[in-house]
């Protein structure tokens, strides 16, 4: 056969380099909510190939207005939305207490969802809503996009192939600094504004995703130096189900380059400090994150003996994009959620405990 004939034939056919390309027809993802984090989800869509951005829904006319901007369609509502015609899937990146309610029309309508986090504001209802999208078939994941950072892959890929030995203890910081005029905005101020619920909710899920399931948490809080109604200060204990013991660090009023957001180079506002704000220690090794280096004894294990580090190179793909990439595979039938409503709750399970230890003193089992 002629080479241009057999080229033809491979077109034909959906065969080449870009044969999956060819064959699948664009992931159509509406985004409810159009504030920072719609905006920021909206850049990733068009950075994702085979991903196309169905709509806005927002029933704002800044929310129109950016729809026009970017010239995608709009809508007022998700009962909108769904009368025109259905997208491939929706990211609700709408108020927390709207979560459930707009979770809930998306299982009715059978479109796939993206719930950004917190998944909800109130337990009995999280549990409801996986029940619901578990009976109904549909996915609902949870927007806690720091598992898809290919730096956080490697790191649990190399915990579970026994890089570290046994694990034993592991460490996290989270210390910033919000400036002053963060806290002009009132509900920051008040319970439930703080960084245990807006910050530690992200370190939380990525500790359970690399070492386990937290049993046992204790902590004590403080607003000390602001004096808001809102922690501003917090240290915890933590118990995993596997026997490794944890603590953390958290403070939004200490001027320091110890936090994920200072580190991890994840999102352009925050400048990088080059530092490791995660520290998992084991019995043949020790790793920091996300400076990816593991800590290791060349040969006999002895503080006696010398200790070198090897830091192991990853890719910095943007996770948001990566997250979307992983949400068109969901929809297409591909895989499984890497972060599913349940894991969400999971991870506000742990939060809500963590509350509730500080407020009592006590020790909380979960």
């Amino acid at each position: 056969m002629p080479r241009a004939a057999a080229a033809a034939l491979r077109l034909q056919s959906g065969f080449g380099l870009n044969s999956s390309c060819a064959m699948k027809k664009p992931v159509r993802i509406a985004i409810a909510g159009a504030g920072l984090i719609g905006k920021r989800h909206a850049e990733a869509i068009a950075a994702t190939p085979g991903v196309e951005l169905h709509s806005i829904i927002d029933p704002s006319q800044a929310g129109r207005a950016h729809a026009d901007e970017i010239g995608a369609d709009w809508h007022a509502s998700l009962a909108a939305l769904f009368e025109s015609g259905k997208p491939d899937g929706v990211i609700l990146a709408t108020p927390n207490q709207l979560h459930v309610e707009n979770a809930l029309e998306c299982v009715a309508a059978g479109v796939p969802a993206l719930i950004e986090k917190p998944l909800v504001t109130d337990l009995a209802a999280g549990q409801d809503l996986v029940l619901a999208g578990q009976r109904a078939g549909v996915p609902l994941l949870v927007g806690h996009h720091r598992r898809h950072n290919p730096l956080i892959a490697q790191a649990k890929a190399q915990i579970e192939d026994g890089l570290l030995g046994t694990l034993v203890a592991v460490h996290g910081m989270f210390w910033l600094m919000k400036p002053d005029d963060y806290f002009e905005t009132d509900w920051r101020r008040q319970p439930g504004g703080g960084p245990i619920f807006l910050n530690l909710i992200h370190d939380i899920d990525l500790l359970r995703h690399l070492i386990g399931e937290i049993v046992s948490v204790q902590a004590l809080s403080s607003n000390a130096v602001r004096g808001n109604p809102v922690e501003e200060t917090a240290a915890l204990v933590f118990r995993f189900g596997n026997g490794v013991l944890g603590t953390f660090s958290l403070s939004d009023t200490i001027v320091a380059p110890w936090s994920w957001e200072l580190t991890a180079s994840e999102n352009p506002a925050y400048p990088p400090t080059g530092q490791s704000c995660y520290f998992i220690g084991g019995t043949h090794g020790s790793m920091e994150l996300p400076n990816a280096k593991v800590w290791s004894n060349p040969a006999k294990r002895s503080w006696w003996e010398p200790i070198s580090a090897t830091r192991y190179p990853v890719g910095r793909e943007d996770p948001l994009v990566c997250q979307i990439e992983q949400f068109a595979r969901v929809i297409r039938g591909e895989e499984a959620p890497l972060v599913p409503a349940s894991e969400g709750l999971k991870t506000l399970q742990v939060i809500d405990a963590v509350q509730r230890s500080a407020l009592s003193g006590q020790a909380v089992a979960l």
